[in-house]
């Protein structure tokens, strides 16, 4: 018998996340952290990521009120990084960091008229001018999701600064686009399965671009019209990402079929456990602690930490790898980032598990430790590494919430 069959016979009792109790755990109290140091190393990371000047830092401004993620690795500034930045102001209460990125964002991004009307251009060179037209998925509900936690936090203002305005618009054109653009344009979610997609043209998804928690809150922010669509949206996403795990690692690929299996892009790559897959772990874990446990998910993260345990614990070995476990010719891209998505795994795991398995409990709460004790990048390809430390330290601090 598996241990999620196992121990979904002894956790008989439904436990509810933290939008219905208002309850965050703080998991790295239980690796021995103290909340002094836990905040410290929140409000440390925070300066670092977003002080120019500091060596960890990828945040800049235009000096015409504008601030943007710069992707150190390609030179760019992307609707990835700009919504990362948006979800970890409002995280800090950080109203000014917020605007300032929403602010360039809605210069250069946003597309007014056309196919992609509504939606944002996914790459831009530092001075705005766009490296491409069409949009990625990932942004765009990252955008919604922080401007709806926004708005609940600070309140609606004067365009562009009406958060909430801002984020129905957002979701009305990723499920109507093609009614509101005549034809012209394509949803970002596949009207026929509810599930995300690529890009608006393709039939196809990354499994990491899954985020039912998200779903959840537009299931009751965004138009009343539209709520019935996110609330399935959620029930996909959670049905689909236990598809595209592998079922002895727990590795999803980087792009897959809607049944999971894994895609390879015409431009190569995609079918691997790569840059954009790592961030699953962290999704399954914020899915827990927002709207409750599943066993599915338990089983996914004990296997992503079993793995990596049985890899060795040097980052700096790490490799790419096959979904099967396999290793590549190349080492991990970012493997700072890859530690703290493994270390987010404990969130999907304790949350279901508690401390039934002291095996399963202490290998967390090391992951959680060795993570918690690595310091952020100060190399070129810093960018991606610092954001899912960032999210992940939020995440196992109790600090990733809903407002």
């Amino acid at each position: 018998m598996s241990d999620m069959k196992k121990n979904s016979a002894e956790n008989t009792e439904i436990k509810k996340g933290a939008f219905y109790t208002g309850e965050y755990p703080n998991l790295l109290a239980k690796a021995g952290f103290t909340e002094d140091e836990i905040n410290s190393r929140i409000n440390e990371w925070f300066y670092q990521m977003f002080t120019p000047g500091e060596p960890q830092c990828i945040y800049g401004e235009d000096g015409e009120g504008g601030g943007f993620l710069i992707d150190t690795g390609n030179d760019d500034v992307r609707t990835e990084g700009q919504s990362y930045g948006m979800m970890m102001a409002v995280q800090m209460d950080r109203q000014d960091i917020f605007n300032k990125i929403w602010r360039w964002t809605k210069r250069y991004m946003w597309h007014a008229d056309g196919k992609y009307e509504g939606y944002f251009a996914w790459s831009c060179n530092l001075d705005g001018t766009r490296r491409a037209q069409g949009p990625a998925p990932d942004g765009e509900e990252y955008f919604a999701a922080a401007l709806f936690l926004a708005s609940a936090r600070w309140g609606d203002g004067e365009p562009p600064f009406d958060y909430s305005v801002q984020a129905r618009d957002i979701l009305r054109h990723c499920v109507h686009q093609h009614t509101l653009t005549g034809g012209a344009g394509e949803p970002m979610w596949d009207p026929d399965n509810y599930l995300i997609r690529f890009v608006p043209e393709t039939k196809w998804t990354d499994p990491s671009y899954h985020l039912p928690h998200f779903y959840e809150i537009f299931a009751r922010r965004a138009d009343e019209c539209d709520h019935e669509f996110w609330h399935r949206a959620a029930d996909a996403s959670r049905a689909f990402i236990p598809k595209a795990a592998h079922p002895e690692t727990g590795l999803c690929p980087e792009y897959s079929e809607y049944d999971g299996r894994p895609k390879r892009a015409q431009w190569g790559g995609g079918s691997s456990f790569y840059s954009d897959a790592y961030r699953v772990a962290i999704n399954i874990g914020l899915d827990s602690i927002w709207f409750g446990p599943r066993p599915e998910y338990a089983q996914i993260a004990r296997n992503i930490q079993r793995f990596f345990d049985s890899v060795g614990r040097d980052i700096t070995k790490w490799m790419d790898y096959e979904i099967d476990g396999t290793p590549k010719s190349r080492p991990a891209l970012h493997p700072v980032g890859l530690l703290a998505t493994v270390a987010a795994a404990s969130a999907a795991i304790l949350t279901y598990d508690g401390t039934q398995d002291s095996k399963v409990e202490k290998l967390c709460l090391d992951w959680m430790r060795l993570f918690f004790e690595t310091p952020l990048r100060t190399d070129k390809r810093r960018y991606f590494d610092s954001d899912l430390c960032f999210f992940t330290l939020l995440l196992l601090s109790g600090r990733y919430r809903i407002w």
